[in-house]
């Protein structure tokens, strides 16, 4: 028993000697062993193999029907504008029958808006050997089969402890570095040190996770006091971030671990953090964010202002209070590749640690990240108009749909207001009383 005891110290002994010797160290200096590469190519071959398989294994109607449901959604739609739909259906007065228009608008709503499908995970073309998608698809071959078989034991018995590992000590670095930093008098050396622990222990969260990450235009990174704004996909879309810069963070004080962290790290570094009774007022949240980026030498906020995960196919409202308190608005673009993993978190559906649990089961996150030239609020334009062309922006250099709904919508019911608004519209386009949007006589 005691030489089974002894074997087993040993194996794990030499395991967390090779992971600190080949992740650890490299994350220190930022650089890279190529493993990770060599894991990726490994593991695209895979998934290529395993679709050929897939589609060798299903009839060429079932696999033009599983393309088509995929891009398409659940119903076709007609994309012609209402006014344009309205205007066709009468010239001059309203008919009893132009009821059924507004129905089927209504019916096509309900069976698939364009809102509440962007708060679940998107839908997969093929099989990643992870996740099933909306076909299910059932026993295709024996080889197949094992080599999904195989993918398991990987990722929960190889993988899985792995990644706990890396996480436990990528966070207990954190706290441990950031306190010992704090310490410290404020000065150069101190924000130097600040910035060596936040980026190291980023670094080894995010191989926590596999991460493979592509960072664009790293010329239009954000730079001290200015204001970085991005879509947010997850909770992870930070790591992705303070991967490669460092940034002081906005937010609500939590309890519990992250309030550890949260307490530990405003010790090193200038991050922003709110007591819940305060966050309620603008005013004050106003004051404190100006003040710090009046300050050039402090770190650039990260703030994510949808205000809730969306899952990675859109970029929906941007809250205006991150463009009333000026600076200059450096945008961020992340997309996320769900072949390897879905990054999105439904909160809804999963608590935090179910969420962390599928991420560290995943192949790998692999993600696309576009640094954009600043942008500044151009005279006249007001808050909501700069968050939208903010937004329209990120959208479109990260290949996103731009959707104008409140991401609050996840959980909170349309204002009466938005939709008496709605209904002037329609009553407009039916009696030919003006352009949408324009107020009632």
């Amino acid at each position: 028993m005691e030489g089974l005891l002894s074997a087993a110290a040993t194996v794990l002994s030499l395991w967390f000697t090779l992971a600190f010797a080949l992740i650890v160290l490299p994350s220190v200096f930022g650089v890279s062993l190529g493993i990770s590469e060599l894991y990726m190519r490994l593991l695209v071959k895979t998934l290529e193999w395993a679709t050929r398989r897939i589609q060798k294994g299903v009839k060429q109607e079932q696999a033009m029907a599983l393309k088509n449901s995929a891009c398409s959604g659940i119903i076709q739609r007609d994309e012609t504008p209402m006014e344009k739909g309205i205007a066709g259906l009468h010239r001059v007065d309203f008919e009893l029958s132009d009821v059924f228009y507004f129905s089927k608008k209504g019916i096509e709503a309900i069976v698939e808006d364009e809102v509440t499908q962007r708060f679940s995970s998107e839908e997969l073309v093929s099989w990643n050997l992870l996740t099933r998608t909306n076909v299910n698809f059932q026993y295709i071959s024996l080889r197949l089969t094992m080599i999904w078989v195989l993918g398991v034991l990987v990722r929960y018995c190889l993988l899985l402890p792995l990644r706990v590992a890396l996480a436990a000590f990528g966070i207990v670095s954190m706290i441990v570095g950031t306190t010992l930093v704090g310490q410290l008098p404020n000065s150069s050396l101190k924000d130097w040190l600040s910035e060596l622990v936040h980026l190291t222990c980023s670094r080894i969260l995010v191989r926590a996770l596999s991460g493979t990450i592509t960072y664009h235009n790293k010329e239009n990174r954000p730079q001290k006091g200015g204001i970085c704004v991005a879509n947010h996909t997850s909770p992870i879309d930070v790591l992705i971030l303070t991967n490669d810069g460092c940034y002081a963070m906005v937010g609500q004080a939590h309890g519990g671990l992250m309030g550890l962290i949260q307490r530990s790290t405003v010790k090193a570094c200038p991050h922003v953090w709110f007591e819940r009774s305060e966050i309620k007022d603008r005013h004050l949240v106003t004051k404190r964010l100006k003040a710090h980026i009046a300050d050039k030498n402090k770190l650039p906020i990260l703030i994510f202002p949808e205000g809730t995960c969306i899952n990675n196919t859109s970029v929906m409202m941007f809250k205006k209070g991150s463009f009333e308190i000026g600076g200059t608005i450096y945008p961020v673009a992340i997309k996320y590749d769900p072949q390897f993993g879905d990054a999105f978190w439904n909160s809804s559906k999963y608590d935090i640690v179910s969420y962390l649990l599928r991420i560290m089961t995943s192949w790998a996150i692999v993600c696309n990240v576009w640094y954009m030239p600043p942008m500044v609020r151009e005279e006249g334009e007001d808050a909501v108009q700069f968050a939208n062309r903010v937004k329209s922006a990120i959208a479109q250099q990260g290949g996103l749909t731009e959707l104008p709904w409140d991401g609050g919508l996840k959980r909170a019911k349309v204002k009466d207001t938005f939709k008496e608004e709605q209904q002037k519209n329609y009553s407009k386009m039916i009696v030919g009383n003006g352009p949408m949007g324009a107020e009632s006589d």
